[in-house]
């Protein structure tokens, strides 16, 4: 199958893509989100691009891809470029919000920008933004530096148990927040003098070792949160390295185990404006779950774990050059696509889902989640496909790719690997099921499902819906909303609007335990099989 190169104006974004795969798609591929209120089905005519230089406007989940092509995508086609305009800042009425207005008595070259920051437990994701048009400039990433004290927050939690050593915790996270703040400045040509506000979100652990809160009891039964509030502190007492009369907001956290950055999702996808079932997961080390029905708000935490970030993967990564990221059966083949389009040497979690759901449409795994030996498949494979069937470690793998030199195989999933994906796909659809039976609801009864989460833009759906990961609704109310939790810090950094509205959506959320329902583990047990 042949690949092609797409690249997105005025963003700059590239991609290499599979033949016959939808702009929506490479689109995705990229975090570009793009209108798809009809689900992909070419009704609504919201996700128009335009194929340049000839200016063609054409349909993105309805135009497949057969050539190099250059899109120019508009801010009508994008799904959040409204919601960051409705907190008053337009550049054609020059209304400057309360925020901006405060930081442009200090500077009057109205060089005033702000950082919108998501810290996840595997992952931090920076935004730069100009203050005075809500504008977004730049985007920075970077791994969570904690990682190594491990790569759950219980981890965390458990080392942070006392003041030096929650000091020594939350230093890396600002030394972390600072290089990006550094990156983000070094990419727009501004100084870190310009920067006077950071807006930052994340789970509950994540929030409270920010802001140097005391963990100990978010990791024992009852898990409270020690605040619950948003906090607003001044930059210079927590070392960050912007404008000294600058301040770091927080957002209000939900509940124990669902913290600020679900409440920024909720802000970002307008969840209490929902007149249908909605469903929102954002997908990550830790899961979380919003629910909309019958005018209630309804959220929930799973601990998926960071099998979809690439970690206790074999050949796993996180979205990195190299990776590959979708997995599509050609014929009676396999087609592979590699972020930048690289040697592939790793897989990354949208990959993963893919490749799974590639095993499981050959019956090289059964829904169990076992490899069969080859003379055990029930019907005759394509040798192309047999013979991707190996052994490493004395246990059945499937190769994804080799090694264009030696021949060997570079990138494999073995059996651990399947086991892995089970358990953090289990976690998220037990929370999943047991959400919707506490409403009384069935996966029949959702009208959509968002996929939030810098991860979950990437993830196909045909993939997700064949492993069980997600509930069995008709492809069509799947709709990716990216990653929701960055444009809701963006829309608090810029509003105090949106500030109210954050706080009233916190607590107005209600939060229901997973883990303290009867069946958990028998749910849990059975969202396992593929």
């Amino acid at each position: 199958m042949r690949h092609f190169k797409v690249v997105f104006e005025p963003d700059g974004k590239r991609v290499s893509i599979h033949e016959g795969a939808t702009l929506l798609d490479a689109a995705a591929r990229v975090g570009i989100v793009l209108n798809t209120t009809c689900g992909g089905k070419g009704i609504c005519g919201k996700c128009a691009v335009r194929l340049e230089p000839e200016g063609q406007q054409v349909l993105a989940c309805q135009y497949t891809i057969h050539q190099n092509l250059t899109v120019s995508v508009p801010s009508a086609s994008r799904f959040f470029e409204h919601k960051i305009l409705q907190h008053g800042i337009d550049t054609t009425s020059a209304v400057i919000p309360s925020i901006y207005k405060r930081y442009r008595k200090e500077d009057s070259t109205e060089q005033i920008y702000g950082i919108a920051v998501d810290i996840g437990t595997t992952t931090v994701v920076a935004k730069l933004v100009n203050m005075a048009t809500g504008q977004s400039l730049a985007t920075q990433a970077a791994l969570n530096p904690q990682s190594k004290f491990g790569d759950d927050v219980i981890s965390r939690i458990t080392y942070a148990q006392t003041e030096t050593r929650l000091h020594e915790i939350q230093k890396i996270i600002i030394d972390c927040i600072n290089d990006l703040i550094d990156r983000l400045c070094s990419q727009a040509s501004i100084l870190p003098e310009q920067i006077y506000e950071v807006c930052a979100v994340g789970n509950t652990t994540m929030n409270h070792i920010l802001l140097k809160l005391p963990v100990e009891q978010l990791g024992r039964a009852p898990y409270k949160a020690f605040s619950l509030d948003a906090h607003e502190v001044s930059a210079t007492d927590f070392d960050l390295r912007i404008n000294p009369s600058g301040n770091l907001h927080t957002i209000e956290n939900i509940a124990g185990f669902v913290g600020s950055d679900t409440t920024a999702v909720a802000l970002a996808v307008d969840i209490d404006s929902a007149d249908d079932v909605t469903l929102v997961i954002d997908i990550g080390t830790n899961g979380e779950i919003i629910l909309a029905t019958n005018g209630n708000l309804y959220a929930a935490s799973c601990a998926a774990g960071p099998a979809f970030e690439g970690a206790r993967i074999t050949c796993g990564s996180r979205a990195v050059k190299g990776a590959i990221e979708a997995v599509v059966i050609n014929g009676d083949e396999i087609d592979i696509d590699v972020i930048a389009d690289d040697a592939p040497c790793s897989i990354c979690g949208s990959g993963l889902i893919d490749a799974v759901a590639v095993l499981l449409n050959f019956g090289v795994v059964e829904p169990s989640g076992r490899f069969l030996e080859p003379g055990k498949i029930q019907h005759k494979l394509p040798e192309s496909i047999l013979s991707r069937i190996i052994r490493k470690d004395g246990q059945l793998a499937f190769c994804l790719s080799y090694d264009q030199i030696t021949g060997q195989p570079s990138v494999f999933l073995t059996q651990k690997d399947i086991r892995e994906v089970q358990l953090a796909k289990a976690a998220i659809r037990a929370g999943i099921t047991l959400l919707l039976k506490k409403t009384d609801l069935k996966d029949s009864g959702i009208d959509r499902l968002l996929l939030a989460g810098a991860f979950g833009n990437y993830i196909r759906p045909q993939s997700a819906l064949r492993i069980g990961l997600l509930p069995s609704v008709p492809i069509e109310r799947i709709h990716f909303v990216g990653n929701a939790a960055s444009i809701g810090a963006q829309m608090v950094l810029l509003s105090q609007n949106y500030r109210s509205k954050a706080r009233e959506l916190a607590r107005r959320i209600n939060y229901i335990e997973i883990a303290y329902e009867p069946d958990f583990q028998t749910v849990f047990a059975n969202s396992m099989a593929f």
